[in-house]
């Protein structure tokens, strides 16, 4: 892992997303990043307005990485609104634009949890609400409609959902193999840890009537909250030794 994702996958994991700049070295550390290159990648991230600073030694989060933050808190709890079973859709109305342009505005529709239907149309059950952060009125109408569709294969077309639940069913079993015990184990579980959010932020927050039955998200989200509660206990002890 580089210096910058370190400093910013412990930042995301605080609430509220803050640490002191000793504790940030230090986990750097652990990945064989110096304190200079921790320091330097800091200063970057508060250029870049991806953290703050208080002056007195403490970094907090900012910008776009604050609102991935949101995110990735949603992502986790995992909860979802009642299906009315209608669906969401958002036309993007513009013109061909630079492929740059496209790029971040296909992220920005996934990160909504929408589904590209074909080219242009995005849709998904209207169970949840539709946050559309960057994207400007003028690019994209938005509306709801009954579409004459069998739902079940429709975000079977829309989403890899197998592939998604069998990967979160091996996660849970990796957090399994990795207990949270001793320092030893902090740099391995720190990655899995990423990991594991990374993976909740794929879901698609279907409702109950849409997704198999064999569907593991709530298998990993417990899995993972208790398994976190352990890891975030042994990483404070190891803070507060290193620190004393």
């Amino acid at each position: 892992m580089t210096a910058r994702s370190v400093l910013a996958s412990a930042l995301l994991g605080e609430d509220p997303p803050e640490l002191p700049v000793a504790h940030l070295v230090h986990l750097a550390g652990l990945f064989g990043v110096n304190e200079n290159r921790a320091r330097v990648a800091l200063s970057r991230m508060v250029a870049a307005g991806e953290a703050t600073t208080d002056g007195a030694g403490r970094y907090r989060l900012a910008g776009h990485l604050l609102e991935r933050q949101d995110r990735q808190r949603a992502s986790r709890v995992g909860t979802t609104g009642p299906w009315t079973g209608r669906w969401s859709l958002v036309v993007v109305v513009v013109p061909v634009s630079a492929a740059d342009v496209r790029t971040v505005r296909r992220r920005q529709l996934l990160r909504a949890r929408l589904g590209e239907l074909r080219e242009g149309v995005w849709v998904r059950p209207d169970n949840l609400p539709l946050e559309l952060a960057g994207l400007a009125d003028h690019e994209v109408v938005v509306g709801s409609a009954d579409l004459d569709v069998d739902g079940v294969r429709l975000v079977n077309r829309l989403w890899d959902l197998d592939g998604w639940s069998a990967r979160a069913r091996a996660l849970a079993e990796e957090l399994d193999r990795l207990e949270p015990r001793d320092p030893a184990m902090l740099a391995a579980g720190f990655e899995l840890s990423a990991e594991v959010l990374r993976h909740l932020q794929d879901d698609p927050l279907l409702p109950a009537e849409l997704v198999p039955a064999t569907w593991a998200g709530a298998v990993l989200r417990a899995r993972y909250d208790r398994w976190d509660a352990s890891y975030r206990q042994v990483l404070a002890d190891w803070g507060r030794r290193r620190l004393r």
